[in-house]
């Protein structure tokens, strides 16, 4: 036992064993962690996919997805792979899912990230208003979808002096469309011309935009700082003079039954 002892205690004194040791340590270390991680990335993961082609603003639901088994390394980091991150979402706006498809981060949103999604959340007594725009009345293409706007209306008087003032104030753009109908900003490579502005106001400024509209005026759009858009304020009428200007150049017919009373012109 003695002789055993003194001659493990020379074995691990010599420089050149503990050298020899340290290296195959290192070297079974590396290729016990290099194996696990090449196990870890070849396991195969179970992902959702598309088992029929689903149109834009199409909703997902369960019937509609399958399952399959793809090893970790060939799946991209924005393939989704958990399937309570795709059922009851819907297909981006501009995004066709073909079959087999599997599912990817940028082709779903929910419901409140769909473009034109806003409109359904209108409040009861609003009503949706297109205004006519061109670059040149929306900044240079500079009035985006959720911003806060102000309207001002220019027109003359009898007297042929011109009336300018703000009519409307804190109104949120729903979308802006160009001459087609489609989102002047759902594709940033492509620039598109706005033709027009989409919001949605009460129903007595609705009456009195359409009753502007009519006359010989003109309604002008003007954006206001981001902190306007982020802290804004109530729809509200800023200009009674100005209304009550379009209102004397009116007539109001009596109600007619559930519809309300209806604006037109002398």
């Amino acid at each position: 036992m003695k002789n055993i002892m003194i001659s493990l205690k020379r074995f691990f004194g010599n420089k050149n064993t503990i050298t020899i040791l340290c290296v195959l340590a290192a070297v079974l270390i590396l290729y016990f962690a290099y194996s696990y991680r090449i196990k870890q990335q070849t396991k195969p993961v179970t992902v959702p996919y598309a088992k029929v082609e689903i149109q834009p603003r199409e909703k997902v639901t369960e019937d509609k997805i399958g399952y399959v088994e793809y090893p970790s390394v060939m799946l991209k980091t924005n393939v989704i792979r958990n399937a309570a991150d795709v059922i009851d979402y819907y297909a981006n706006y501009n995004t066709v899912i073909p079959a087999g498809s599997l599912f990817y981060k940028s082709t779903l949103v929910t419901w409140a990230q769909m473009p034109d999604s806003a409109w359904a959340d209108i409040p009861d007594g609003y009503t949706v208003v297109s205004l006519n725009v061109n670059t040149e009345t929306t900044y240079g293409n500079s009035i985006f979808p959720g911003n806060y706007i102000d309207l001002y209306y220019a027109t003359y008087d009898e007297t042929g002096k011109l009336l300018l003032g703000k009519l409307i104030e804190s109104i949120e753009v729903l979308a802006v469309k160009d001459s087609s109908g489609n989102h002047v900003f759902e594709n940033s490579s492509e620039l598109k011309a706005p033709s027009s502005l989409i919001f949605a106001v009460p129903e007595d400024m609705h009456l009195l935009l359409r009753k502007a509209g009519y006359l010989d005026g003109e309604l002008i759009p003007v954006p206001r700082n981001a902190s306007y858009s982020q802290n804004p304020s109530a729809t509200i009428v800023s200009s009674e003079y100005i209304q009550d200007f379009i209102l004397s150049k009116t007539v109001i017919l009596p109600e007619q039954g559930p519809s309300g009373g209806i604006g037109t012109i002398d």
